[in-house]
């Protein structure tokens, strides 16, 4: 726990899958936006473990909610899906393309984990989900997003068997690349760390966590976790961390969004209450 941070997960039973949390996480974001369902135009699902090749989760999650008007496609960053997923919907609707996009990051990764290894403590499962639409109010004001292929063999998962980590390989990369991700928004946007009044973190450790704060010079009690409960849900923990502090936030917040993925993927992402 010391390292971790984690005391406890959510593990799917059998035959819950990313299509059955990808729905029902969608189903509640809809329903908490006020819109309709058939105002949906665009569904983007980030996931590691879709529930088949084909088709897409997005487009059974599209059926099971009878999204009918959305296009609907998966994307694959690991943990950092969310993120990237948000930035794809964030360009269709500014470009006026998409007005209203459903946004779900949803990962099972007990159906890929080898619960003999050590490493089979960081994973838990899970899903959450966002609805992106065209607003007034300030919102996002800026992403970096990066993809780094040194050391890309810290996680591996091949085809039909179980994942593979080296933690000392995801410690060393996320505590190197993260505030470089980090600075790199804030400087695009003219902000400093000084401006930021939450960070939202992918929620790999709480050891990479309290040591990025370190390096960034954030105090910890702004970055936000909630790894005790869930653990690493992947794709799914920015979207359940920030479901479960926004009555924290307040108009004009400053929210800093970071997260990094196998690959490496990684990126951030500013945005006002």
């Amino acid at each position: 726990v010391e390292n971790t941070g984690i005391r406890e997960r959510r593990i799917c039973e059998h035959g819950e899958n990313s299509s059955y949390l990808g729905m029902r996480a969608g189903a509640n974001a809809i329903e908490s936006s006020g819109l309709r369902y058939e105002d949906i135009d665009m569904i983007i699902v980030a996931t590691t473990t879709p529930d088949e090749l084909s088709p897409s989760t997005a487009c059974i999650i599209k059926d099971r909610l009878r999204l009918h008007n959305a296009v609907a496609f998966d994307i694959s960053a690991v943990c950092s899906g969310f993120l990237f997923g948000l930035s794809v919907a964030e360009q269709y609707i500014s470009s006026g393309m998409y007005k209203n996009i459903l946004v779900i990051g949803v990962d099972v990764f007990s159906t890929i984990t080898d619960w003999t290894r050590r490493d089979c403590v960081f994973f838990g499962d899970g899903a959450g989900a966002a609805v992106l639409s065209k607003s007034s109010k300030p919102g996002f004001r800026g992403f970096t997003l990066y993809s780094d292929s040194l050391d890309r063999i810290g996680f591996n998962c091949s085809h039909g068997e179980n994942f593979v980590m080296n933690t000392h390989s995801v410690y060393n990369t996320a505590t190197r690349v993260l505030p470089i991700a980090i600075h790199g928004v804030l400087d695009k946007i003219g902000m400093t760390i000084d401006d930021v009044d939450y960070l939202i973190p992918h929620q790999p450790s709480i050891r990479i966590l309290t040591d990025v704060a370190k390096i960034i010079n954030i105090p910890i009690e702004k970055v936000m976790m909630n790894m005790d409960k869930y653990a690493n849900t992947v794709a799914g923990t920015i979207p359940i961390l920030l479901h479960e502090t926004w009555h924290k936030f307040k108009k004009g917040d400053i929210l800093l969004f970071a997260a990094i993925g196998s690959g490496w993927t990684y990126g951030a992402s500013i945005y006002e209450v």
